[in-house]
């Protein structure tokens, strides 16, 4: 397979899964906003401090207020982290391979872009519409997952869609769990309890994942116990510790693996050493931050590998990177 191809192939993975994850962030933090009670302090621009775009927001829309937010990270292509922008550089990834890839896959990517582009716009116009507007986008965008699971021959091709997918995937997830934990709850320890075991119940929810979390877990909520399973779960497929396993996983079936597959382990055996018993919120997001960079490296080591044209690009033992917000 060329480089260029299994570049396409990884990059149209993460924009589909970035589509989607944005979605599940906006409505994660919307689902948290409903259920603040009085004293508890969070506002929308941690949406851009965890995304790591307060600065382009800044620069093109000055103070941060929910519907300009909203505007910057779902309809506004200028961010190049958008909704908008993510479905767009997605159909644009695909359109050069369709060859490689189900028919029906590019029909249905290219009637996604056209409702995102359609609906975008005027998603932020109230909670109510914006919420059923990204709830429509996870769903079609499920399609899109299902599609190629059922249809598509485990190859290599496949396995560039699973890396792209699950890097992704792990890093939204930490995201998620970094925006919960950065709520300042109400100094009345009853409400404290009660709050904090609302907006995990909201991550969970925004994360398809409360069925799931009270079959193997508990029918309790609880902080700690929330953030175990969304980071350190080796069977539900958004938690980080199952996305680093199914990277492991696809690049096992691929040729010249052993240094992506092995900043992967690296990174899962950081995962395990983590103790979240009583972990303060600033730990977390210590811990969140590190983990980041970790998936970062684990990035640079693909992008050296089966990316690079030449050695310049790539430098195995990088450390402190982050994630690319676009493709190279």
């Amino acid at each position: 397979m060329l480089s260029r191809v299994a570049e396409n192939l990884y990059w149209m993975a993460r924009y589909l899964e970035r589509t989607e994850d944005m979605a599940r962030l906006i409505n994660a933090t919307t689902l948290l906003l409903l259920d603040l009670p009085q004293g508890a302090q969070f506002g929308w621009d941690i949406l851009l401090q965890v995304t790591g775009d307060a600065k382009l927001y800044t620069e093109h829309y000055g103070v941060p207020e929910e519907g300009r937010i909203m505007r910057f990270l779902i309809a506004d292509e200028r961010h190049p982290n958008s909704l908008m922008a993510a479905i767009h550089q997605a159909r644009e990834n695909c359109r050069t391979f369709r060859d490689v890839l189900p028919a029906d896959f590019w029909e249905r990517l290219n009637v996604l872009f056209l409702f995102v582009r359609e609906n975008a716009g005027s998603s932020s116009d109230s909670r109510h519409g914006r919420y059923a507007f990204l709830n429509e986008v996870i769903a079609r965008r499920h399609a899109l997952v299902g599609l190629l699971i059922g249809s598509m021959s485990q190859d290599n091709v496949y396995q560039f869609i699973k890396l792209g997918r699950n890097m992704e995937r792990a890093d939204m997830t930490t995201r998620i769990v970094d925006v919960t934990s950065a709520v300042i709850l109400p100094q009345d320890q009853g409400l404290q309890n009660a709050t904090g075991s609302s907006l995990w119940l909201g991550v969970l929810r925004a994360l398809s994942a409360f069925e799931m979390y009270r079959r193997h877990v508990s029918v309790q909520v609880r902080s700690n116990q929330v953030v175990d399973y969304l980071l350190k779960d080796s069977k539900f497929p958004r938690s980080m510790k199952c996305c680093l396993g199914e990277m492991e996983v696809a690049l096992a079936h691929l040729p010249n693996a052993g240094i992506p597959a092995e900043a992967v382990r690296r990174a899962r055996r950081r995962l395990d050493t983590l103790k979240l018993a009583d972990l303060r919120p600033d730990l977390l997001h210590e811990y969140l931050d590190q983990a980041q960079k970790d998936l970062a490296v684990v990035h640079r080591t693909i992008e050296g590998v089966y990316f690079a044209r030449d050695d310049a690009r790539f430098d195995a033992a990088s450390n402190g990177l982050h994630l690319s917000a676009v493709q190279a």
